[in-house]
């Protein structure tokens, strides 16, 4: 069954326009997932919800953040060009715990270059803003930028 599920298409839709059945569904899921509600029958009393209703919902209606496994962040960079600075620089972001997904780097001009980023921090050891901070003590680094972030 929970293969199944992700066979099927998904749609991101705006909490506003659910049903209310299913946003009481989304609700007493919540609550039993926190140990807010002891038993389904609790958590459906406590929202005002059929058990019909929970039992036809439960495995349709997710919360987004269940459904998005990865979480994305997109870094630019402005680099002193020197020997060996792109593989220092791929060394302190891998040696986070983040997976590069794409690297562009502009050839350098003026002894600059730029450099983008897109990493997966789903695993990293550190928080983000540790991270950047570390990125930004490389005497070879100019700037760091969040360009952005994705789930």
């Amino acid at each position: 069954m929970r293969q199944e599920k992700f066979d099927k298409k998904f749609y991101l839709v705006r909490e506003d326009v659910l049903p209310e059945a299913m946003k009481k569904t989304l609700d007493a899921k919540e609550m039993i997932e926190r140990g807010k509600a002891e038993s389904v029958w609790d958590a459906v009393q406590k929202v005002d919800l059929s058990r019909s209703a929970f039992y036809k919902y439960r495995d349709t209606v997710f919360p987004f953040h269940t459904i998005v496994k990865d979480r994305l962040i997109t870094l630019f960079f402005h680099l002193e060009d020197r020997s060996g600075t792109l593989s220092h620089l791929l060394g302190v972001v891998a040696k986070s715990g983040c997976n590069i997904m794409t690297i562009h780097q502009t050839i350098p001009l003026l002894g600059r270059a730029n450099v983008t980023l897109s990493l997966n921090v789903t695993e990293m050891a550190i928080e983000i803003e540790e991270l950047l901070a570390n990125l930004r003590k490389l005497e070879f680094v100019e700037k760091v930028e969040v360009l952005g972030s994705g789930a």
